[in-house]
């Protein structure tokens, strides 16, 4: 079944996780309002990025339906931040990587991050470009380890949706022992402010990591 599961990660919180196994004609006819999306849809996607980019919407339309009964379709802001028009009381964020689709849906939330990723070398190859020296330290040769810096910093990055942000120098966490599951210590640093967030983190299956976030405040 494409919706793997539909998981609560607060009282106002949603988190959703889609297996994508369907071809994207089936995608569409999913979607709440095809019209919309086909108006927005990204030309010059390959199939898989197609049929990610769908998935995302389905899952998030179905998270939103557990929430409210008014099903809204998204938009995207001037930084490429979804939202649900119409809706400002609701916040949601999508991502994908490989056959897994993520997505939370928040009511009442000030923010909203999630992001999944596939565990592979990359990560570790990059290392220099998003990790601090602290970070690249701690990481050591633990590609998985590597993957879930890069994963909690774009949950980090995407919920506030500033562009220019340095990842090794702006979003950056404090050092930790992987598990299958926990909570991780991320700080954003700005011009003349500091905020701080704790980002949670789990495996959906062995290959894979997941981070999330919902900032109340």
């Amino acid at each position: 079944m494409p919706l793997h599961s539909l998981s609560p990660v607060s009282a106002e919180a949603l988190l959703g996780l889609w297996h994508l196994t369907e071809p994207a004609d089936t995608l569409w006819e999913l979607l709440p309002s095809p019209a919309h999306y086909l108006a927005r849809f990204p030309e010059g996607r390959d199939e898989l990025r197609a049929r990610q980019w769908l998935a995302a919407r389905v899952l998030a339309g179905q998270l939103l339906r557990e929430l409210t009964d008014a099903p809204t379709p998204i938009e995207n802001d001037l930084n490429g931040r979804p939202y649900f028009a119409g809706l400002p009381a609701f916040g949601v964020s999508l991502s994908h990587s490989g056959e897994w689709v993520a997505a939370v849906v928040a009511r009442g939330a000030a923010a909203v991050g999630t992001d999944i990723e596939l565990i592979r070398p990359k990560a570790r190859q990059l290392a220099r470009r998003f990790l601090s020296e602290a970070e690249q330290a701690d990481a050591g040769n633990d590609a998985a380890k590597h993957c879930l810096y890069w994963s909690a910093k774009e949950t980090l990055y995407k919920l506030h949706s500033r562009r220019g942000l340095v990842f090794k120098e702006q979003l950056l966490l404090n050092p930790f022992e992987r598990r299958e599951a926990g909570v991780l210590t991320g700080h954003l640093l700005l011009e003349n402010s500091r905020r701080q967030h704790q980002i949670h983190y789990f495996q959906p299956t062995p290959n894979y990591v997941l981070t999330y976030c919902v900032d109340t405040a």
